[in-house]
This record gives structure tokens, sequence and C-alpha cells, in this order.
């Protein structure tokens, strides 16, 4: 008994130890912050201590994230205790003259270079600002882009961005935000301007302060034409077939057959690969619907021009109706994005063709729970481009604008910046043929002139053809897919620099971003957000009946936070920010919220379609978390040895609430 009494007294002292512990080991928090951690960026001429008074230390991965868990100033220079993590491992100290301040775990991500000039990272911000503010900032930059070009070096810029696409996803890299104000511009349009430590996660720096050249892999043939060996292009058609489709499934199979008899005449069916998915809708409202999606045709299984016949000869329209007039064509999209491997192409492309709407992310028949905003960042993280061919069908003329609404947006290319929606009137089968004739063999033409080394970007369309608007989008789509396929294959890296200044708009086109914001989650913020994301949803689907329900379960929710339950019923508290609901990492974040600002008065002045669009937006943020959640390839490691825990998502702003 004595020895079980003993026992028990050191179990209950370990537990009472161990929070001590896990205190006395906590980073430095964050001046005015209660959560938010001190974090440092290295640079390459960091070294790794173990006591201050070492003589040499150890060379450690250049441009990780440190956790920094003490501060002592010694002969006049700073020293930082740093851990790789916030669980508090602490593993030396480094001079904090080799760091950077890294508050804002925000990273800025490169657009293709594509339709505009490279991005310039200047050395002090008035030079910069002196171009953004200028009615004509053409005329100063004139002589920055010359000497660039001649001399490879510049009196005002440290470097340029690479002339192809650096590949945010299979090539990590910071472009972390210190600072910055948005502006208007000299021509009138709202920009940033912004103070970058523009560092990429590899060991060792890379000058970049010139043009990188393309250079591709190449072969020689037998007419001695350069050719980029390994380029080749999956187009996957994504129809609709449910009833009255069958003109349309017919048609879209006879362009594949002509464009086929095309690419085998120029030799380039090895280069060019069809694929076809078909979707309905839900088996719960009709089982006789067989199916909610299926792959017809895999392009990394087909062999030839037969192959696909063979393989798509048993789509039909379905014998039976669905339940709505809209159609599960989200679940479509989502099948050919996911179950299709698009690795092995460097050109992809998916064209989604029917006559209907899609079912809403939160409807009950919905088998994604995905709207479009969530669809088009996934195509854009696969680098899929997705093209919308909407028969505007006279039977669905109530739905019309529904559809062009939803399609526009899945179809938004961040490469082009534009949509790729296009609509057929009436639903004309004529017309729908031309468009996919054109578009089909206009995509294969791409190919053919990356695969000879020739650039597609210039290449005339004549001006009469009435799908010119179409034609000359894949055709800089076309070069958008070669910039960003030579990056792959090249390695492109990004300019590896410190603390320059950058504006996220191309100077002579203010309305194209050269830089895009994501902000870097842990697991837990994440799931942070995504609760507090959902009891705002909750709190919003109550307020459908009354406001005054709606903020009083929010200030509920924030009481139960820990928030000043005396300052909640502050006149001062009239929005969803002032309740401080949440997390202080979305704090100073610059991107402009429809839910932060959103206060009781403007709620109770929306329309009941407004209140439920609003709801609904929220819901697939939601879902949208919860797949990035159970994303295991795409969290990132910012230090070595550091607990997964800390890993981080990039999410991009329009996802935040």
């Amino acid at each position: 008994m004595e020895n079980l009494a003993i026992s028990k007294i050191m179990f209950v002292l370990s537990l009472t130890c161990l929070p001590l512990i896990s205190f006395a080991n906590e980073p430095l928090k964050q001046q005015g912050k209660t959560t938010l951690y001190q974090r440092v960026l290295s640079t390459p001429t960091c070294e790794l201590k173990k006591d201050i008074s070492e003589v040499a230390g150890q060379q450690v991965p250049a441009f990780s994230r440190y956790y920094v868990y003490e501060r002592k100033n010694q002969n006049n220079q700073e020293w930082l205790s740093v851990g790789p993590d916030s669980y508090g491992k602490t593993i030396g100290w480094i001079n904090g003259s080799c760091a950077i301040e890294w508050n804002m775990q925000m990273t800025l991500v490169f657009t293709n270079p594509v339709e505009r000039d490279p991005l310039l990272f200047f050395k002090d911000k008035d030079s910069l600002t002196a171009i953004v503010d200028s009615e004509h900032p053409e005329t100063l930059l004139k002589p920055i882009r010359e000497a660039l070009n001649v001399n490879k070096t510049s009196s005002k810029v440290i470097a340029q961005e690479p002339a192809e696409f650096v590949d945010f996803k299979n090539n990590f890299y910071l472009l972390p935000i210190l600072q910055g104000e948005e502006v208007m511009n000299g021509q009138g349009f709202y920009e940033r301007i912004l103070e970058v430590a523009s560092v990429s996660k590899q060991d060792k720096l890379v000058a970049t302060t010139q043009n990188v050249k393309s250079s591709t892999t190449t072969q020689k043939t037998d007419d001695s034409t350069n050719q980029v060996a390994p380029f080749k292009a999956a187009i996957v058609f994504v129809i609709d077939s449910t009833i009255s489709m069958d003109p349309y499934i017919s048609r879209t199979k006879e362009a594949v057959e002509r464009v086929y008899q095309h690419i085998e005449k120029e030799n380039l069916q090895d280069q060019v690969k069809f694929g076809l998915v078909s979707f309905r809708s839900s088996l719960t409202a009709s089982d006789k619907l067989e199916f909610v999606t299926k792959v017809f045709a895999d392009p990394n299984q087909v062999k030839n021009r037969e192959d696909f016949k063979k393989l798509s000869a048993s789509l039909k329209q379905a014998s039976v109706s669905t339940a709505y007039f809209a159609e599960d064509s989200f679940a479509g999209v989502a099948q050919a994005l996911n179950d299709i491997n698009w690795n092995s192409f460097g050109a992809r492309y998916m064209i989604l063709i029917t006559d209907a709407s899609a079912i809403p992310g939160d409807d009950k028949l919905s088998s994604t729970g995905m709207d479009a905003p969530q669809l088009r960042l996934e195509a854009q993280h696969k680098g899929v481009a997705i093209y919308a061919l909407h028969l505007k069908t006279a039977s669905g003329e109530k739905d019309h604008q529904i559809a062009a609404t939803q399609y526009s947006d899945l179809t938004y290319n961040d490469f082009i910046h534009k949509s790729l929606y296009y609509p057929v009137n009436a639903g004309n089968v004529n017309e729908f043929g031309q468009k996919v004739d054109s578009l089909a063999k206009a995509l294969a033409e791409q190919v053919k002139l990356a695969y000879k080394g020739e650039a597609s970007i210039g290449n005339a369309i004549n001006a009469k053809d009435s799908n010119a608007d179409m034609l000359n989008d894949a055709l800089l789509l076309g070069k958008a897919m070669q910039l960003a396929y030579l990056g792959e294959t090249n390695g492109s890296k990004a300019p590896s620099v410190f603390k320059a200044w950058i504006a996220d708009k191309d100077f002579i086109k203010p309305t194209i971003p050269t830089a895009e914001p994501r902000i870097l989650l842990t697991k837990s913020q994440l799931s942070d957000l995504s609760d507090i994301v959902s009891k705002i949803a909750n709190a919003a689907n109550d307020g459908l009946i009354s406001a005054d329900d709606m903020f009083s379960q929010l200030r509920s929710v924030a009481a139960a936070m820990g928030q000043d339950p005396s300052k909640l019923k502050s006149n001062a508290v009239t929005k969803i920010a002032d309740l401080g609901l949440l997390g202080e990492y979305l704090d100073n974040i610059p991107y402009k919220s429809d839910v932060t600002g959103l206060d009781q008065e403007t709620w109770k002045s929306m329309s009941g379609l407004e209140q439920e669009k609003f709801i609904r937006n929220l819901n697939s943020k939601i879902r949208y978390y919860q797949k990035c959640n159970a994303d295991v390839d795409r969290w990132i490691s910012l230090a070595e040895g550091s607990d997964p825990r800390e890993n981080v998502y990039p999410i991009p702003l329009e996802m935040l609430p």
C-alpha cells in the first residue's frame, strides 16, 4: 500500500510538472498578440551555434522558418534562441543580423508571365512608387528594361522574375510579405506595393538579376526541327448525358474524329490524347439514370482514334429525366480532375459541355459538396484549363443566367486572366459543332507549335471568324501552358534576393496581377477557421428568421471564446470583426472580407436571396477547408525537423471568410 501511495504521488507530481515545462519553453509572443509567436526566416549566412561563445557554428538550411524563444544582446549584437516549431524544442542560437523578421505568415505566388512583363524587384520603395504614381509608367520603365536586357543590371532593380513560369506547387518558394499598402496608381487602378523577402527554398543562392533564357530539352528529327520532346496535351471532354443531349454527344464524337484525322496527318497522335467523362445527376432521385459520373475514355490509356471511338461508343443520353433542370456537372468536373492523371501532360484542357446549370454544393443532390470557386482552385492547382460550352436551349431560358454565372466563375483562368465560358445561342447544333471543331483543332495546333519549338502566341486569327475570340484565347492559353511546362522542365527558381519592393499588378496592364497572395495556415489554424466559419454560418441560418438572433448567437460564441462580455455589449461592437471571433493570424491581412465587415443593420437590409447566397458561400468555404485538411500531399514543412503540426497549407485569400 505504501508503494502504491508513493506511485500515486509521483504520478500527480509528474502531471503538475508537465505544464510548467511546456510554458517554460514557449516561444516569445509578438508585440500586442496573445496567440502569435515571433518568427524569423534564416538567410544563407546564418550559422547555428549551441552556445553564443562558439567561434564557428553549423550551417543551417537556408530560408527556414524559425520560432524565437529568447533574445539576448552580447557584444553589441543580438542573438536569437530558435526552434523549428512552437512546441518547446530549441536547437541553438543564430545571429539576429542574418535573420528576417516574419510576423505575417503570408507569401506571394507568381502568376503566369504570359501577356505581361516580368515582375521587377526594386531596391527601394521610392523608385517603385515613382513608377506606380506615373500616368505614363512606360516612360520610366523603358530605361530600366533596356539596362536589364543589355547590361543585365540596373541601378534601381535588384532582380527580376524568371522568363518562364515558376510553379509554386512543384517548386515551392517563399515571397514573404513584410509590409505593404494598397494605393491607387497613376492610371486610376488599385494595386498593392509590398516589401517582400524573396527567398527560394534551396540551399544555395542562385543569381537571377538577368533574364532567364528559355531552354528546352531538344532532339533532332528528320527535318532538323527542334522539338520539346515530352510536351503532350490532354483534351478531356466532360459531357452532360441527360435527356436531350444526344445530338451534342454525337457532334462531339464527330469533332474528335475530325481532329484525330488532322493530328494523324501531322504525325502528332502520340502528342495529343483525348478523354471523355460524362455526368448526369443523383441516383437518389432515380436509379435508372445509371450513373452520376463515369469515365468513358482516359487520355492516359487511349491508344488511337479507333480506341477512342470504341471506348466512347456506349455513351448515350439517359432514358429518364433528372429531378432538377440543373445537373451535377460539378461532379463530372471533379471526377475528371481527380481520377485522371494529368502529370504526364504539358498542356491540360477540359471542355465542359452542358445545357444546364450545376447543382449547388449545399444541395442535397450534390455529390461533391463543392461549388465553382473550389473546383476552379482545384483545377488551378492541377494546371488544368477548363472551357465551358453552354448550350442555351429554349427550355432552359430561366436557367441561363444561373449557368452563365457558375461557369464564368468555374472557367476563370489565372494564366490569361479571363473566363473561358462560351455560350451557344439557342443550343444550335451546327453552331455548337463549329465551336467544338474550332476549339479542339486550335488546342491540338498549339501542341504542334510547341512540339516543333515555335511560338504560338504570334499566330493571327482571322477576325471574321465567328469564333475568333475563343481561338485567340486558345492561342494565349497555349503560350501560357508552354511557359508553365518549360518552367517545370527547366526547374525555374524564384529570384533569390532579400528585402525588395514589388507591385502586385503589371505597370502597363494594371488589371493583370503579377503575383497573388497566399496565407500559410497550420492544421490547427485551419481547423479553428473551419470551426468559426461553421458557427457564423449556423448563426446566419438563424438570422434568416431574425437578425437579432444571429448577432446575439455570435456574441455568445465570442464570450465562450474568452472575449469580455461587457465589451461585447458596447455600441462600438457592431461588426462581426469587432467580436474577435477570428484568430489573430488573420489580423492585418490585406484582403477585403464580406464576412468581417458585416453588421446587424446590413444583414437586415439584405434580401432573402442575398442572405442565402452569403450562407451558401460560407458552407462552400468550409468544404474547401475540409478538402485542404485531408490533402496530405500539399502540406509544406517550413523548417527541417519541425513538428508536423507546424506544416502549413497555402490558402488563397478568396477562400478566407
